[in-house]
């Protein structure tokens, strides 16, 4: 069973109109999840003191992340130098604090080694509605364990988050 831990990338980017609907996004006095821990993952706001571990854990596993289901096709993975990733991790962590956007390390509960990422945005549609979109991914070492994060995350999502809906492509 999960469990939620109290409040307080690399990865794709998202397009400049899902930040514009960032007063939309969690009521302001919704208290965010700082993370989730279950027996086999434990999901951490993603920051650039993660710089190291997430590079490695991505750029061994791009072609595992591009056939992710929801991962947009071109957008990313893609090349990136160790400085731009920490830049990309800052940017989520700064998206984080302001809650533009949530995004989340995934790690190994005992080694807390790096083994994917989830990302929490606003829906792109435009209609008003107050939902999600969240992709994520593990490292190809790791695949197994993609349904189960999804499923974790699913839950996660329904239980402890605001949103009226979310957009998350279904696992096999």
């Amino acid at each position: 069973m999960a469990r939620g831990i109290a409040n307080e990338g690399s990865g794709p980017s998202f397009a400049p109109t899902t930040i514009d609907r960032v007063a939309e996004f969690v009521p302001h006095d919704f208290d965010v999840p700082r993370g989730l821990e279950t027996s086999v993952f434990v999901l951490e706001a993603l920051g650039p003191e993660h710089n190291e571990p997430d590079y490695d854990a991505w750029t061994s596993s791009t072609e595992h992340i591009a056939a992710t289901p929801g991962f947009p096709s071109g957008s990313w993975p893609r090349e990136m130098t160790r400085d731009e990733n920490r830049a990309d991790l800052q940017r989520h962590a700064d998206d984080f604090r302001t809650r533009k956007g949530f995004t989340y390390t995934v790690l190994e509960p005992a080694g807390r080694d790096v083994i994917g990422c989830v990302y929490i945005y606003p829906l792109r549609d435009g209609d008003g509605d107050k939902g999600a979109r969240v992709l994520s991914w593990v490292r190809a070492s790791h695949a197994h364990l993609d349904a189960p994060l999804w499923l974790a995350v699913s839950e996660w999502l329904a239980s402890d988050w605001p949103f009226a809906g979310v957009e998350y492509a279904p696992r096999a």
